[in-house]
């Protein structure tokens, strides 16, 4: 690759990663830096930022999956764009090695200040059959891919003969019972149900839907009373919510449940679709770099989110967001530090961004700060469940509230326009319940013509 074409003679400030952190630092310094004769640069993989917050309604088919991501090239004009991904740091020599999309050859890239947001990658444990059988809820390719394959479940479920396989087919099993993980399951349970009564060899009876969660509760994030009551309306809506309850084997989908307390046997079932999202672990790109990081993985800052080692402040390196070890100075973080979430991302972006610039003219800085207001949870349609200041809310009421405070969150006014038009339309005529069969695999049509088509398998999700 031909490096030469990027911006090689002026100060460098190099984001790691384009997500919530990345994103938001570089919409709120680009201009700054280039008036002064610099260049910001973001090193990213993917062409765009994705709002994980969403994930659960695009899984669901409520929102287009391209609508819950936020195009850079399209809204960071004035910074350079550089699609690959950070394998290494020296930030005693201040350089970065990237390694392009394509595999190519990996080259160095030299910066003055380097922003790290690489954010974090799924946490699995090694679980016999999970690696095979599998699928995370972190991006959106993935919720995308398990929107098609519910869908495509319950068509093939609606011509099966086999009682065993038909039963399988309609098992839809989620493991963790965070916000992800509760979104996830409402959500799709939801969309499951009006696919089923649009199908007339089904009935909403058939599906099975099951909660696995190791902890002896979900939503660590709401009080114990709220919570109690998510798993009542779950329940009531006919969700199994296993607590104390964890996976041992997951090998060709036949999984083997344990009791958390004495890993006694909780049971067995057989499902084609298994999705995981039991917490999230910081880049481990982290590790291939010289800065200080904690016993999490994530690379130590002080409050105003310049990377401090023992030693102090480590000059011209910053961190915000999941791979960062931010403390909480409103003391209701867990272990005193924040809890890697979008909200705490966003806003610890804009403070860093604040700070970046602050340093430059040589002004003093401010710490983070910021007193969770509450949580807000989508359940499905006219479901959700919010908890601001203390106040528990249920019901339209909290659908609304969810549906309002991650519409305006999303970057851009483009972004919200589109999310918000999604919404409407699916108000109007409701929500398309039709999957795309061979998203994942576009050539088959090509492969059937030209009699090229791989034999038929098992499909696997």
């Amino acid at each position: 690759m031909a490096f030469t074409k990027l911006a090689q003679d002026r100060p460098r400030v190099l984001i790691v990663g384009g997500g919530y952190v990345g994103f938001t630092v570089a919409q709120k310094i680009q201009k700054a830096v280039k008036e002064t004769g610099g260049v910001v640069t973001i090193v990213e993989p993917n062409p765009y930022m994705t709002y994980q917050p969403f994930l659960p309604e695009v899984a669901a088919g409520s929102i287009e999956g391209r609508n819950a991501t936020v195009p850079l090239r399209q809204h960071l004009r004035d910074t350079e764009i550089v699609g690959g991904r950070i394998t290494k740091i020296n930030h005693a020599t201040k350089t970065a090695t990237v390694e392009p999309i394509d595999a190519g050859e990996a080259f160095d890239i030299t910066y003055d200040e380097i922003v790290l947001g690489a954010g974090a990658v799924t946490r699995a444990f090694p679980i016999p059959g999970l690696a095979e059988v599998a699928i995370g809820m972190k991006s959106v390719e993935e919720a995308v891919a398990v929107r098609n394959w519910v869908l495509e479940r319950i068509e093939v479920a609606s011509l099966e003969e086999n009682e065993d396989a038909r039963r399988r087919a309609l098992t839809f099993v989620i493991v963790g019972g965070g916000f992800a993980g509760i979104e996830t399951i409402a959500e799709l349970e939801d969309m499951a149900r009006e696919a089923v009564k649009r199908n007339d060899r089904l009935r909403v009876s058939d599906l099975r839907f099951v909660l696995v969660e190791a902890a002896p509760r979900i939503m660590p994030e709401v009080p114990a009373d709220r919570a109690e009551k998510v798993v009542a309306e779950l329940r009531a809506r006919g969700i199994e919510v296993l607590l104390n309850t964890s996976l041992a084997d997951a090998t060709d989908g036949h999984l083997a449940l344990i009791n958390m307390g004495d890993k006694s046997p909780a049971g067995e079932l057989d499902t084609d679709t298994l999705i995981w999202t039991a917490g999230v672990a910081a880049s481990p790109m982290l590790k291939d770099t010289d800065f200080p990081i904690d016993e999490r993985g994530r690379v130590r800052v002080g409050a105003d989110l310049r990377v401090t080692g023992d030693n102090g402040v480590i000059e011209g390196a910053w961190a915000a967001g999941d791979n960062a070890a931010v403390p909480d100075l409103s003391g209701g973080g867990v272990g005193g530090f924040c809890v890697p979430n979008a909200q705490h991302a966003s806003r610890q972006a804009v403070k860093l961004a604040e700070n970046l610039l602050a340093a430059r003219r040589g002004e003093s800085l401010t710490d983070y700060y910021h007193e969770n207001m509450g949580a807000v949870a989508g359940l499905g349609s006219w479901k959700g469940v919010a908890n601001i200041k203390g106040k528990s809310i249920s019901g339209p009421l909290a659908w609304l509230m969810h549906r309002g405070y991650h519409g305006m969150a999303i970057p851009t006014t483009e972004r919200t326009a589109r999310v918000v038009a999604g919404w409407a339309m699916n108000q109007i005529f409701g929500r398309d319940t039709t999957s795309i069969r061979h998203q994942r695999s576009p050539r088959h049509a090509f492969q059937t013509a030209t009699g090229t088509a791989p034999e038929k398998s098992k499909a696997r999700l």
